[in-house]
């Protein structure tokens, strides 16, 4: 019985770079070590968070070492005995939700940035595979690099107008007007991005 299936035709051979070009291109080789060291980056951010998480949780039990120490890592003050409460809890958690926004924001920039700029993950039918990483360049990744920038100020900003009283005024000012620059900034790359999707749209 004849196999009436289409034949596949065989991949094209790869084209053979000048010496130079090669050497050029394989260049980008040299930041595998930096993504590398990212990811030491994000396992010390693991470490940091379940310290925190721990602290908290002996602390709702009584044990006023792990208290002492939460209290002094999220820069509550107090003039008499610190006592766990709703502000203490408040300030970190949002702490912890810090070390998650920026563990992500180094995730976008260890996959999106290797992939972009280094060499394909070949994740394709993966059932893993972030839905962002489908159309992402160096475009979108300035974009969402952006935003996770904007979210981890927000926490940032919302801890200080937590604990305003134990910060001095200018704190909470200059950290709401580098938040506003966030903003601005953002806003920027998003609209020059998409200027220059309706030129290639029109060249096109």
């Amino acid at each position: 019985m004849s196999d009436d299936r289409p034949k596949r035709a065989p991949d094209a051979a790869p084209k053979r770079l000048h010496p130079l070009a090669h050497l050029m291109f394989g260049s980008r080789w040299l930041q595998l070590p930096l993504y590398l060291g990212l990811i030491v980056a994000q396992a010390v951010y693991v470490f940091q968070f379940w310290t925190e998480l721990i602290h908290l949780v002996e602390a709702a039990f009584g044990n006023k070492e792990a208290l002492a120490l939460l209290v002094n890592s999220v820069g509550y003050k107090a003039t008499e005995e610190v006592k766990l409460n709703e502000t203490i809890i408040m300030l970190a958690v949002l702490a912890l939700i810090d070390v998650v926004m920026i563990s992500n924001l180094l995730i976008m920039v260890i996959v999106g940035g290797y992939e972009t700029f280094v060499s394909r993950l070949h994740l394709e039918g993966h059932p893993d595979q972030p839905e962002w990483l489908d159309h992402v360049n160096a475009s979108v990744l300035k974009v969402k690099l952006a935003t996770a920038i904007i979210g981890i100020s927000s926490i940032h900003l919302l801890k200080t107008f937590i604990n305003v009283n134990n910060l001095e005024p200018h704190t909470a000012m200059w950290q709401t007007i580098i938040h506003v620059a966030f903003l601005f900034s953002a806003l920027a790359i998003a609209l020059t991005d998409r200027l220059l999707a309706h030129d290639h749209v029109d060249k096109a």
